[in-house]
C-alpha cells in the first residue's frame, strides 16, 4: 500500500521536483522546502514570491524565478547560487536546457545564461508566454501570440516562426524532437510537425489544458484540462491527427496536472479538488493516493525510479507518496 508523508506548508506549490533523494517543493512565499525523509527544510530564495520553478536537466538543482527578479538555483544541500538578476521585472518564465544552460523570459525578451554565465538575448515582438528547449539544447523554442518561435542558440541562422492565430501560453518539445506541442489561451493544443511544419491540432478540451507530460519513450502526450487525463498517441509520423486519445482516471472533477511515470506507461494525475490518483495506460485505474482537499493540485513529479511521488497544492498542502 502507498504510503504518504503529509507537509502542510500554508503556501501555494509552484513546484516540486526530486533533486536526488531530496524532494524540493518551490512555494509562493519565495522559499524551497527541501524534504528528506519526514523533515522538511526552510531556504529563504527569493526576496518576494517565487512566480516559476523548473528541475535543471541533470536533477541537481531546481532553478526558481521570482517577483525580485533573480533567477536561482537551488540544491539539495540547501546551497542557492544567483544565477540572473533583473530588477523591477517578473521572472514568470523557465526553462531547463542541457549543458546547464537556462532560459528565462522577461517581457518580450527570452534570455539564454550557458554554462559559463554568458547572456544571449532573443527579442520578440509580443510577450513570451512559455520556453522550451530542443532535446540536444541548439534550439530554444518560444511561445508567444500567434505561435511559437524556434531560435538557433550558438548559430546567427534565422529563426523559425510557427504560426497558429491565438495565444499560445506554454510550449514543449516531444522527447525525439520532431515534434513542437503548445498550450492555448482556447480551450486546446497545437503541434507541428518538424522540420516541415505540419499542422497538429488538438481540441475539444472543456477547460484550458495548461499540463502536459510525456510518456516513456514519448509514445503519449498526457494533457490536462478534461475530467480525466487525456493521452494523445504519437505511435505514427502523423502524430495523434485521425486517432481517439486515452481518457484515464475520470472523476468529477477536472483535471489539473499530469505526470507520466518515467519507466512504466503509468500516469499520475492531480484534480481541482486536491485529490491524486494513478492510472495504466491500459486501463487500469489504481485509484485515488489521496482524497480531496487544500484545492487545486498545482505540482506534481516523480523521483528517476518511480517509486516516489511528490505534488503540491494551491491551499499549500505537499506531501511525498512511496509508491
Amino acid at each position: 500500500m502507498p504510503t504518504i508523508q503529509p507537509f502542510p506548508f500554508g503556501a501555494f506549490v509552484v513546484e516540486t521536483a526530486f533533486l536526488g533523494d531530496t524532494a524540493a517543493f518551490a512555494l509562493g512565499d519565495g522559499t524551497v522546502r527541501l524534504v528528506t525523509g519526514v523533515a522538511a527544510e526552510t531556504v529563504r530564495v527569493h526576496a518576494g514570491a517565487i512566480l516559476s520553478a523548473v528541475r535543471t536537466q541533470d536533477g541537481e538543482k531546481l532553478i526558481t524565478g521570482g517577483d525580485d527578479g533573480r533567477v536561482a538555483a537551488t540544491d539539495a544541500a540547501g546551497k542557492i547560487e544567483t544565477l540572473a538578476e533583473r530588477p523591477k521585472k517578473w521572472i514568470d518564465q523557465l526553462a531547463a536546457g542541457p549543458q546547464g544552460a537556462v532560459a528565462f523570459g522577461v517581457g518580450r525578451e527570452a534570455l539564454v545564461r550557458l554554462a559559463d554565465g554568458k547572456e544571449k538575448s532573443f527579442p520578440e515582438q509580443r510577450t513570451i508566454g512559455g520556453l522550451a528547449f530542443a532535446p540536444k539544447g541548439f534550439r530554444l523554442a518560444v511561445a508567444r501570440y500567434e505561435g511559437v518561435t524556434l531560435r538557433w542558440i550558438n548559430t546567427e541562422a534565422p529563426a523559425l516562426s510557427l504560426e497558429w492565430k491565438g495565444a499560445h501560453t506554454g510550449v514543449m518539445f516531444s522527447p525525439d524532437g520532431k515534434y513542437v506541442i503548445s498550450t492555448m489561451q482556447e480551450n486546446s493544443l497545437h503541434g507541428w510537425r518538424l522540420p516541415e511544419g505540419g499542422h497538429l491540432r488538438m481540441s475539444g478540451y472543456p477547460a484550458k489544458p495548461k499540463s502536459m507530460s510525456w510518456s516513456v519513450k514519448g509514445k503519449y502526450l498526457a494533457t490536462s484540462g478534461s475530467e480525466a487525463a487525456i493521452l494523445w498517441p504519437f505511435l505514427t509520423k502523423e502524430g495523434p491527427q485521425g486517432k481517439q486519445p486515452l481518457q484515464l482516471g475520470g472523476r468529477s472533477a477536472f483535471v489539473t496536472k499530469v505526470a507520466c511515470h518515467p519507466r512504466q506507461e503509468i500516469v499520475a494525475i492531480g484534480y481541482a479538488d486536491g485529490a491524486v490518483g494513478l492510472a495504466a495506460f491500459d486501463g487500469v485505474d489504481f485509484g485515488g493516493l489521496r482524497d480531496p482537499g487544500d484545492g487545486p493540485v498545482t505540482a506534481l513529479s516523480w523521483d528517476a525510479a518511480g517509486r516516489r511521488l511528490a505534488f503540491g497544492t494551491e491551499g499549500g498542502f505537499g506531501a511525498v507518496v512511496e509508491i
